[in-house]
This record gives structure tokens, sequence and C-alpha cells, in this order.
């Protein structure tokens, strides 16, 4: 499983989680923590904030998950479930990735990775602008 961060340009981050770990709240702030990675990804391009979605997840809506997006400054949106236009991760990135696997074998979780990330550089800022404008 992964979390992935991504704007009109392309993917910003994506975090890689072990097989078999649970995500609470406090997981998914060590993520989010990765904010740093994010800004320097965009550097001077992040001017005007971030517009942060998600969805209702309990760990997206824990106290210590709002304070610490309250502390980064972004203005968060929860999308409401089955909505194309508020989910774009889930309704054009996923979606279109999930296409792309279909029928394939994979013999290690490595493997898996190489083929999801190449999936990523292999598509350009106007696929990922897409998904935004939807």
């Amino acid at each position: 499983m992964c979390t992935v961060f991504w704007d009109c340009r392309g993917i910003l981050l994506v975090d890689w989680i072990e097989r078999g770990t649970t995500i609470n709240a406090t997981a998914y702030c060590e993520t989010l923590k990765s904010y740093g990675a994010i800004q320097n990804k965009r550097r001077g391009l992040l001017t005007s904030g971030i517009m942060f979605v998600h969805d209702n997840a309990r760990p997206h809506t824990a106290l210590i998950t709002t304070t610490l997006l309250d502390s980064f400054g972004w203005e968060q949106f929860c999308d409401p479930p089955y909505s194309p236009d508020l989910a774009p991760s889930d309704f054009h990135l996923f979606s279109h990735l999930k296409k792309c696997l279909d029928d394939q074998q994979f013999a290690s979780d490595g493997e898996i990775k190489v083929n999801i990330q190449n999936w990523f550089r292999s598509h350009a800022a106007e696929f990922y602008d897409a998904g935004m404008q939807n």
C-alpha cells in the first residue's frame, strides 16, 4: 500500500507502507510530516498554499491529524463518497493505474513498486492536470 501526494504537474511524494501495517492517526501524521519533501519538490510554486483533499477515514479526521494539518496552514477538504470531481485520486489517478496493472502478476512487492513508479513517471503533466480539472 502507498500514500500518494500529487498535484497538477505530477507526483510529489509516494510513501510506501509495509504490508500488514495498520494505518492509525499516528502513522498517518508521520506520513504527513513528509511535508518538507513536498515543499522541496515544488519550491517557489507553493506560495498560494496547499488545498489538501482526503476522505473522512478516522486517521484523517483525528484531532492529532487536524492539528498537524492546521500547523502546516493547509486548507483541508474531506471528499464525499463517490464524488469524481472531489476525489481525483480515486476516480482519476488510481482508476487509470488499476487498469494498467490488471492481468499482471508480480513476483515481489519490490516489483510492484517499480512498476507503479514507472507508470507515474510515464505520464506527462497534462495527465495529472486533467485529473485536477475534472
